[in-house]
């Protein structure tokens, strides 16, 4: 079970949850992948049982070193942002369009967050 390689955006947080619940799925298959894999006593002399269950721990290293990469890379991406945002608040603190674009960054986040679990009132 490979895990997507592919570069992970972090600006939609619903895609990137997905995205890691499907990486998660050779761990939550682990078990059903050792039953599938190791061979029952009639077919031992058919399959190699170390060869199967060293490349089954080596794809489920490889799933975590993957998942931990993109996690890593969305926390960078996601601080760079705040940084910058940060930075020209601090240069501008008066700028009505920045703080425009940081209330809705902020906003945007709260929803991807908490939209399953509050709603907030409609605004006035």
């Amino acid at each position: 079970m490979a895990a997507p390689s592919g570069a992970a955006s972090c600006e939609d947080f619903a895609e990137f949850q997905e995205l890691l619940r499907v990486m998660r799925t050779i761990d939550d298959r682990i078990v059903h992948e050792l039953n599938t894999t190791i061979p029952t006593a009639s077919f031992v002399g058919k399959v190699d049982p170390g060869q199967t269950c060293k490349e089954l721990y080596e794809s489920l290293m490889d799933a975590h070193t993957n998942r931990e990469r993109i996690i890593k890379n969305c926390i960078s991406q996601t601080s760079t942002v705040v940084k910058t945002l940060k930075e020209e608040r601090e240069k501008a603190p008066e700028d009505s369009g920045l703080l425009k674009q940081l209330r809705k960054e902020q906003t945007k986040v709260f929803n991807e967050r908490c939209r399953i679990h509050y709603k907030p009132p409609k605004s006035q």
